[in-house]
């Protein structure tokens, strides 16, 4: 993952955001926001998640990529054959190894648009790709072939949007561009077998709503 250019910067931004805790959390020493800490957005979150997991008669094995602070992941790898979580601050991985234990359970320091990804049944991916550029949303999607199951949660505009406006990876999303990630559209146009949104929690005072899709990919 080394370059002799300087270090990445998403690596850099979140690094950052954590530093700063610009996602807020003063009082935790790594906080992913309240997307991973609000109970009125996990709690349902965790339900729907959780019910499609233990769906499965054989256990799935799950890669997180973009675990966080591994306040959501917590409460699902017990429901896996092995959940493998992935993100791109190295501190935080190395913070989690120390706290989280269990015989099913991995955690890896991956930057997730360049590095090859663990192999798994099924991805998660909650609110990551709305801080990437697209380029590096398009270089994600590249790899999905590899897993029979993606469950993507996105943070969108309420009604009619125009999706996939570009940015660069940051703290921020496309919300106050009227955008939002839609990888079945231009430019990713991503091709699937199915898609199931599991739920869908409206924000208030005109800040969206995050949606949780199952998307089965082939």
């Amino acid at each position: 993952m080394s370059s002799n250019k300087r270090p990445w910067p998403t690596k850099d931004a979140m690094q950052q955001i954590y530093e700063q805790h610009f996602w807020g959390g003063k009082d935790y020493d790594f906080y992913s926001g309240e997307g991973s800490h609000q109970p009125e957005i996990i709690k349902p979150y965790f339900e729907v998640v959780s019910g499609f997991l233990k769906s499965h008669k054989n256990k799935l094995t799950v890669c997180d990529l973009g675990c966080g602070d591994f306040n959501i992941g917590k409460h699902l790898f017990e429901y896996t054959q092995k959940y493998i979580a992935v993100d791109i601050v190295e501190s935080l991985i190395l913070r989690n190894i120390e706290i989280f234990k269990a015989n099913n359970l991995e955690f890896h320091c991956l930057d997730i648009s360049k590095d090859e990804l663990p192999k798994a049944d099924c991805i998660i991916l909650k609110q990551v790709l709305q801080h990437l550029s697209n380029e590096e949303i398009k270089s994600i999607v590249k790899k999905l072939s590899n897993y029979k199951y993606m469950i993507l949660t996105e943070h969108l505009p309420m009604g009619n949007f125009t999706p996939n406006k570009n940015k660069i990876a940051s703290q921020g999303i496309r919300l106050k561009q009227n955008s939002g990630v839609d990888l079945l559209a231009e430019p990713f146009n991503l091709k699937v077998k199915s898609t199931t949104v599991l739920d869908e929690f409206i924000l208030n005072q005109n800040k969206g709503k995050i949606v949780t899709t199952i998307i089965e990919l082939h």
